[in-house]
């Protein structure tokens, strides 16, 4: 989807306007193009990438827990590897910061923090890389709006050591409602593939993978 333009955000109840991962075939629905060979002209056109930085990357961990044990809806814990434009090799110390609606499908309670605070909702956090380039979120399974103009969705967006943030592809779920042909042909291939597969564990955790290969930049 491009954010370039803008999308439906529900926070709170009320309707907004806004901005709006290993590699196994067993547990990914697409994989990523293959190599990112031009830059981009609009990586950096981006509403709410602002958020990215709100937090200093040297204190944040690889894994993070984005909804509590109390938070209503299906289990789902979101990992991959952040690997290089070429996808050959993983990269270190890449910031991701993700923010998706809840289980009723809204942005919903926000802090006053700031101003991405308030409209991301309480569903948000950030996490970094490792040495592998593993990242992972603990979180719940978004539910689409309830008007039900988009898929069920994750954002991301990356802050990578030295350069200005921008988004990837958002991690849609494959089968799901919205994510027919028309929206596969919408993909702008940011990050790769955004379109994931579900997997359940015994426990009932849905688990998903979304590898990021990382944007070229102008140089």
């Amino acid at each position: 989807m491009d954010r370039r333009a803008f999308g439906l955000s529900l926070f709170g109840g009320a309707l907004v306007v806004c901005a709006c991962g290993s590699r196994s075939a067993e547990t990914r629905a697409e994989e990523p193009p293959s190599g990112n060979a031009q830059v981009r002209p609009n990586l950096y056109a981006c509403e709410g990438c602002e958020a990215v930085s709100e937090r200093e990357p040297s204190g944040l961990p690889p894994s993070l827990r984005l909804a509590g044990p109390n938070e209503p809806g299906e289990r789902m814990r979101l990992t991959g590897r952040v690997l290089a434009a070429d996808g050959a090799a993983p990269v270190e110390g890449v910031v991701i910061y993700a923010h998706h609606t809840n289980a009723a499908g809204l942005y919903a309670n926000g802090t006053t923090e700031t101003t991405w605070s308030r409209r991301h909702g309480r569903l948000r956090g950030w996490v970094r890389s490792d040495a592998q380039g593993r990242y992972a979120f603990d979180t719940i399974k978004p539910a689409p709006y309830p008007d039900m103009t988009m898929p069920a969705h994750v954002h991301l967006f990356l802050r990578e050591p030295g350069r200005r943030p921008y988004y990837i592809d958002d991690v849609v779920f494959d089968g799901e409602f919205g994510v027919d042909a028309a929206y596969r042909a919408r993909q702008e291939g940011r990050g790769g593939s955004g379109i994931v597969r579900l997997d359940r564990t015994p426990d009932g955790t849905w688990t998903a993978v979304r590898d990021i290969r990382l944007e070229r930049h102008p140089d």
